[in-house]
């Protein structure tokens, strides 16, 4: 079994984690899971988050394309 994880291949990442998204804000961990918390819970959110248990995770197309104006 170990042997097959040293054959995978490393797959690059579609989310950003609540961390990623703190750090690209510039603000705060508690600041960051609670505008998380609001976006998941608007019903017409500006990117798409997904919440698996307490978990977050933002795809990164939706959230880029929201930071840098909808270009």
């Amino acid at each position: 079994m170990a042997a097959d994880i040293d054959n995978e291949v490393a797959v690059d990442q579609q989310v950003y984690l609540a961390g990623d998204i703190q750090r690209m804000l510039g603000i705060g961990k508690s600041k960051s899971y609670t505008f998380l918390e609001e976006v998941y819970r608007q019903k017409n959110p500006p990117f798409k988050v997904l919440k698996i248990g307490k978990l977050f995770r933002v795809p990164k197309r939706g959230f880029d394309e929201w930071l840098n104006g909808g270009l």
